[in-house]
């Protein structure tokens, strides 16, 4: 009887010992990051809600497009958590990017509800970048981490939840609709209860670990590209579905089911791994042969490095010491700390800084995801002035969702494998997506009729797929010691080159060249109306609309 019962106890003990390793092993990380990403995209659902701020908060246009820049600007300025990260644990970065979620997005869910007084404009521009600013703590936190768990695949992990992201507005989208049904204040509040529970959630799972080289690394990862894919494909359908036919919160419901479904799923993937390694280890430890095999081994180079050395093998270390110590050296040893080591080597931060790789890095991205965001961000200006319906233009919109994904998933990956079996290099990879960017641009610049679906593909797309060949370049060329800084330097680079392409650029040559059309009559008469480009018979007009909401809810 009392064997018996020491043999349950000692199943239940195995069985609690297995599930405490899944849950703390080095894949069950790739489950717990899929997650995060998928709900760490609310700055792409703004355009959901930004109505209802404006409504409620009696905000104009321009009010609005302040508090929708500093929501940009927090989403993109990471630099802090990056710091953070490489003195602290990665859930240190997840408390605080989930504390700052939940604060910043139920202030204004309290604002926008009248749960408050009206806060003044810089309040809510505090709120938001607070809540965007989180995203930046929890993919730290997170993604970084299971970079340098997984550094083989560097290039497929960056591409694979990258991608996430992008399907992250739609994947919120589906469960706001089966909970709160159409009301579009709600969206605020489960955008700040969500992201931070499932953060928490995950908690324990996120700390660096020892690499181990597993064979069968890459067939996992494209296993988890085809669920992802699977998951892209139903979400597409979805939203072409939703378009055509209103849904109701029960069809709703049914839907985001088959969602959470397909965002599971990884879950089998990871758990199967995850037992076999620990099928592998046990079998170690009971085989004799092996044990006699491991304590037989060769010492590692590590384990010679950590012998006894004599005195005498000191002597010389000793003597280079003390001639670095002198007054003499401080000199050299200050412009050695600027000096870059070899490429691939652990930068530092500012060996980074002023190299000239990071220059070439940033400005191509300037240039490269700033003219894609400015084409972006412009689409429905561009689909108005072009003459193109309201319901293509919330095609394009969609198409480049959807392809931005694709994008960063397939950039990922194909990097990665033409590089180990190929020796394609990455930057001349991106140099090919660049090129291929041109193309899209120009659709759009020669107006060739019905361009711009390909256009809005081949944005969409070649956007996606720079986000994993810069930060993987950023992680090949300076190192993974400094990585969750220079990530965050990287990530600068896509705003700034919006702000000087979009806002100084094509903003400044759109009203320019409008007020020339215009005779200072009209000009006197449409003052405070908004202002749009429409091209007809090949010569360009341009007209004023008095109804700006919809204009504002298309852009």
């Amino acid at each position: 009887m009392g064997n018996s019962k020491g043999g349950s106890a000692s199943v239940w003990h195995e069985k609690l010992s297995l599930g405490f390793n899944v849950v703390k092993g080095r894949w069950f990380t790739i489950f717990a990051t899929s997650l995060i990403m998928s709900v760490n995209g609310s700055t792409y659902m703004f355009g959901l809600y930004s109505s209802d701020i404006k409504s409620s908060l009696g905000y104009d246009q321009t009010t609005l497009n302040l508090v929708s820049f500093f929501k940009d600007l927090g989403g993109n300025l990471g630099i802090i958590s990056g710091l953070m990260y490489e003195f602290t644990p990665p859930w240190i970065l997840l408390v605080i990017g989930a504390i700052m979620n939940f604060t910043g997005y139920f202030l204004i869910w309290l604002a926008v509800t009248g749960h408050t007084a009206k806060p003044h404009v810089w309040q809510m521009c505090l709120y938001i970048w607070i809540g965007a600013d989180s995203q930046a703590f929890a993919s730290t936190g997170s993604l970084i981490t299971t970079v340098k768990n997984f550094p083989e695949s560097r290039g497929i992990v960056l591409g694979l939840f990258k991608g996430y992201i992008g399907l992250s507005g739609a994947i919120i989208t589906q469960i706001y609709h089966a909970m709160y049904g159409n009301d579009t204040r709600s969206v605020i509040l489960l955008i700040a209860w969500l992201p931070a529970l499932v953060s928490l959630i995950f908690l324990p799972t996120f700390r660096i670990m020892k690499v181990v080289r597993d064979k069968n690394e890459t067939k996992v990862f494209f296993n988890l590209m085809y669920i992802s894919l699977g998951l892209a494909g139903f979400l597409m359908a979805m939203i072409i579905f939703q378009k055509r036919i209103a849904f109701n919160r029960l069809e709703y419901g049914g839907t985001t089911l088959c969602v959470l479904i397909l965002l599971f799923a990884p879950l089998i993937l990871v758990v199967k791994e995850e037992l076999n390694q620990w099928t592998s280890k046990k079998q170690l430890l009971n085989d004799p042969s092996n044990q006699l095999q491991v304590f037989t081994e060769k010492p590692s180079p590590v384990d010679e490095l950590a012998a006894p050395v004599s005195q005498q093998e000191l002597l010389p270390e000793l003597a280079t010491a003390e001639a670095q110590n002198s007054p003499g050296k401080s000199i050299s040893s200050t412009i050695k700390a600027f000096k870059s080591p070899e490429r691939g080597d652990d930068f530092t931060i500012l060996q980074a800084i002023c190299s000239v790789d990071m220059l070439l890095i940033f400005v191509a991205t300037c240039c490269g995801m700033g003219g894609t965001l400015t084409a972006i961000d412009n689409l429905g200006q561009i689909g108005k002035s072009a003459g193109y319906p309201t319901s293509s233009i919330t095609t394009f919109v969609s198409l480049v969702s959807i392809w931005n994904y694709l994008g960063r998933v397939s950039a990922g990956f194909s990097s990665e494998i033409l590089l180990k079996n190929y020796n394609f290099p990455r930057p001349l990879m991106l140099s090919l997506v660049l090129l291929l960017t041109c193309v899209g641009h120009l659709l759009i610049a020669f107006a060739v009729p019905n361009s711009l679906y390909i256009s809005s593909v081949l944005i969409g797309f070649c956007f996606g797929a720079q986000n994993p060949l810069v930060f993987a370049i950023i992680s090949e060329i300076f190192g993974l010691k400094y990585y969750s800084t220079l990530f965050q330097i990287g990530a600068l680079a896509s705003p700034v080159g919006a702000y000087v392409l979009n806002v100084k650029m094509a903003g400044h040559f759109y009203d320019t060249e409008a007020v020339k059309q215009l005779s200072a009559k009209q000009l006197s008469r449409q003052v405070g109306k908004e202002l749009t480009c429409s091209e007809q018979d090949n010569f360009t007009k341009v007209m004023y609309t008095r109804d700006s909401k919809s204009h504002a809810q298309e852009k």
